[in-house]
């Protein structure tokens, strides 16, 4: 479809506008139902497959760092293509993989699924916040990847809960087979439900895409959130990936199904990202981003002590302060790309390929850490992360806007 000079995009009250929040919406819930499901279940993986807690944090490593990679393909390709054919694709072929997953026989074939699994799923991080940054009238667009961030915070909060309860009943398989529901029964909504690109102009390849990649590498603003992105995502993971061993070891020893309660922390990430989106529209992204940033490192002080409420507590603030600053600088990344000239499709992805590597390497690091020192280990890794991530949040405050220019 084509449309008139004037229209600048689907404005809130509009159907178009429902529409388009709701699919991205849903499609994030599916995608992270699907990638972060096998957080809840890595003790029991590690007792299943008789691997060490360290080995069995691949089952999450391998999906993200195959999602990483396949964001530095389908994002150039999606400023080419277009926006909403990769996404069902990838939507797709995410549920087929998660639908044979519960199949595997050896420990080997389940990493290998789960690999191919993480290329598919980067159709969504890929494309997700510059679909909503070009079908959406600018005034609403950063409460809308918001409402998307909510949707991966949501989908990330079901995919634990549910495996974690289904474990309980029948151990991994049940799990895995839960979650396969929930992503084809969205896939099917999102097919139904997304409009159609409206306002896409293909972007003509110049070069090679080394080339091009190159260029995204210009911009010192968009070089730090790459970094914010790599190092909050490691932080964040870090403790997920741990505090399931945590809590199912002494002092607390709690069934999976108990433990994978903490996941409920995710309802409160899924209100600060839109909240903190509203709030960067009126403060301004250079003041929210590092207060989030803060916010974040406070959480994991908080999961020092020995107390269950204090660890739960410090998982909660932890949740808040990631999600609100994430959801915040996504979105900046998309308009410091859109005022620089450069192309916003590959600028998200390259945050998102950061984010995701951040992922796979802390993630992993994490199980270490845990075998290695227990919990304090794990907090010196993500908070020093956190911390990193926070000097970065000021360095960015000191570049050059450029959305006056």
């Amino acid at each position: 479809m084509t449309a008139g000079d004037d229209w600048q995009g689907h404005q809130v009250g509009e159907p178009g506008f429902r529409r388009a929040a709701t699919a991205v919406f849903l499609a994030g819930v599916a995608v992270f139902v699907t990638l972060y499901a096998p957080q809840a279940l890595l003790p029991e993986l590690s007792r299943s497959f008789g691997v060490s807690p360290a080995s069995s944090t691949l089952a999450i490593s391998v999906s993200t760092g195959a999602l990483a990679v396949g964001l530095l393909v389908l994002g150039p390709l999606s400023d080419r293509r277009g926006r909403t054919g990769i996404l069902h694709a990838s939507l797709a072929a995410a549920a087929v993989l998660a639908v044979l997953m519960p199949l595997a026989p050896a420990w080997w074939v389940l990493l290998v699924l789960r690999g191919l699994q993480g290329f598919a799923l980067a159709g969504l991080p890929a494309v997700a916040v510059a679909y909503l940054r070009e079908e959406l009238h600018p005034a609403v667009s950063s409460r809308a990847i918001g409402l998307y961030v909510s949707g991966t915070a949501i989908g990330g909060l079901s995919g634990r809960l549910l495996s974690g309860f289904l474990t309980e009943l029948g151990g991994w398989r049940p799990a895995l087979s839960g979650t396969a529901v929930v992503a084809v029964a969205c896939a099917v909504a999102v097919r139904l439900l997304l409009p159609g690109s409206r306002r896409f102009t293909p972007v003509t390849r110049q070069g090679s895409l080394v080339r091009q990649l190159a260029g995204a590498f210009t911009d010192p603003a968009l070089l730090a959130l790459y970094g914010v992105a790599a190092l909050l995502m490691g932080g964040f993971v870090a403790v997920y990936n741990a505090g399931t061993f945590r809590l199912e070891s002494a002092p607390y020893s709690l069934t999976p199904a108990l433990a994978g309660l903490v996941f409920l922390a995710y309802l409160l990430g899924s209100a600060s990202s839109p909240t903190a989106g509203a709030l960067a529209d009126r403060f301004g992204r250079r003041l929210v981003v590092p207060a989030a940033v803060a916010v974040m490192a406070a959480g994991i002080a908080l999961t020092l002590p020995t107390p269950l409420w204090c660890v739960v507590l410090g998982v909660c603030v932890l949740t808040v302060g990631f999600f609100a600053a994430h959801g915040v600088a996504s979105g900046w990344v998309a308009v410091r790309a859109q005022l620089g000239g450069r192309a916003v499709g590959q600028a998200t992805s390259l945050y998102s390929f950061w984010y995701y590597v951040g992922s796979a390497v802390a993630g992993t690091l994490a199980g270490q850490a845990w075998e290695d020192a227990g919990w304090s280990g794990v907090a010196l890794l993500a908070g020093g992360s956190t911390l990193a991530a926070l000097l970065l949040t000021l360095l960015l405050g000191r570049t050059r806007s450029l959305e006056h220019r």
